[in-house]
């Protein structure tokens, strides 16, 4: 019974913390307020429900809990009028309820956690802490920073909140693509940091990478007419999908062309070309209807997961797709990118001659890519010696072990 209620726990956990935490801060109007109610919940219902049966909604049960605690906070504390304020949702006109702007309370916390006030690095780690509940050991872990640091970062957020007075709310009507393309970052970031490791033994941090997608869901569901949501989610899904055949039995990085594509999950290929399809269909009616960059990527993704094999690639098609990208995200990440598929189009030479013009960007001045896409430019043209000297620098600039060692490979082996 105790392992089938600490299971019930850690599930409830998984899937309703956020939902949990989102109604308990409008109650509580103070994010650690919220967050101790909310800890305390879980905590009782370790006990209760060993006593009492796991209940039919643990969510509605949790909440229930956390609310009241945090209510019975207030009124002992007197807290209510100073702190009111600080978190309480304005509110939500007749105008954006009639446009399908609802209140949703996670929609709240994720808006709060993504507030244009706070750094990337701030909203990050403020999200994976209150939306996603992780703790700060485990959110210091993902980004190889001291858990010290980390909780550091995370009470100068809230203090930003507090003291900016920042409103527990859903952006107006006419705010809201600008406030939804941070948010929308900012789960990207949080999946990238997991896809391909910053550092460490291994090519990737699963955990983290499912809470990307986990997020991605989260907003996608509550914002179900954001063609960028559906975008996001098409992305990260037609990614996660190559996850098995990133790494061989050796654990050693096979490249896109090398891997085995029975191994890639076509249940994620499916459901991800669906989204695509939708982050695709624009109302040309729309006075600003056009694909966004999430959309864009998410169709390049496609490309690649339709493909049979690695020679069925339609290069033709994804640089015409990377042209538009980098017109909607004029990036140098996005620019060395379409260097690549410009090389399977036109040639390595010309390809060559192109990323010599972004090596000057100091953007790029420490980014292994750069360095490794130049080295495997250079080998493919014959040009070894260069190409050596290429993977030496990108091997200087790569900190995740997997990569270390396929760029060591690459350097021993001449291949």
């Amino acid at each position: 019974m105790a392992d089938t209620v600490a299971e019930a726990v850690a599930e409830a956990h998984s899937t309703e913390w956020a939902f949990v935490l989102a109604a308990t801060a409008r109650v509580a109007a103070d994010l650690d307020l919220a967050e101790d109610c909310v800890q305390d919940a879980y905590a009782k219902a370790l006990v209760h429900w060993r006593e009492q049966g796991v209940p039919r909604r643990p969510g509605a049960w949790l909440t229930t809990v956390a609310t009241r605690r945090a209510l019975e906070h207030r009124r002992r504390a007197g807290v209510a009028a100073q702190k009111l304020p600080l978190l309480m949702p304005d509110p939500v006109d007749d105008e954006d309820l009639a446009a399908g702007v609802f209140p949703d309370d996670r929609l709240r916390l994720v808006f709060t956690c993504c507030h244009p006030a706070l750094a990337q690095e701030a909203q990050i780690a403020l999200t994976l802490r209150l939306v996603c509940g992780l703790s700060s050991t485990e959110i210091a872990k993902a980004f190889l920073v001291k858990e010290a640091t980390m909780q550091a970062r995370i009470t100068r957020a809230k203090h930003k909140i507090s003291r900016s007075r920042i409103a527990y709310r859903i952006p107006r009507l006419e705010d809201l693509p600008e406030r939804i393309d941070a948010v929308l970052d900012v789960v990207h970031l949080v999946y990238t940091a997991g896809h391909t490791a910053a550092d460490g033994d291994g090519l990737a941090r699963p955990d983290l990478a499912r809470r990307g997608i986990e997020l991605a869901r989260m907003v996608r569901m509550l914002l179900p007419d954001s063609g960028e949501a559906a975008g996001l989610l098409g992305l990260l899904l037609l990614t996660q999908a190559r996850q098995a055949a990133r790494v061989d039995d050796a654990g050693q990085l096979v490249l896109m062309e090398d891997q085995d594509r029975t191994l890639w999950d076509r249940g994620q290929i499916a459901e991800g070309l669906e989204l695509v399809h939708e982050a695709l269909a624009v109302n040309p009616t729309a006075p600003s209807a056009r694909v966004g960059r999430f959309g864009v990527m998410a169709a390049i993704a496609a490309v690649h997961a339709e493909a049979e094999r690695w020679e069925d690639t339609d290069w033709a098609e994804i640089l015409g797709l990377y042209d538009l990208l980098v017109e909607r995200w004029p990036s140098p990440v996005v620019a060395l990118n379409r260097v690549v598929a410009l090389s399977y189009v036109s040639g390595s030479e010309v390809a060559l001659t192109e990323l010599q013009e972004l090596a000057g960007d100091p953007a790029l001045a420490t980014y292994p890519y750069l360095a490794s896409t130049r080295a495997e430019l250079l080998r493919r043209t014959g040009r070894e010696a260069e190409a050596k000297a290429a993977y030496e620098e990108a091997l200087a600039f790569t900190s995740n072990a997997v990569e270390a060692d396929f760029l060591v490979r690459r350097l021993t082996r001449g291949a």
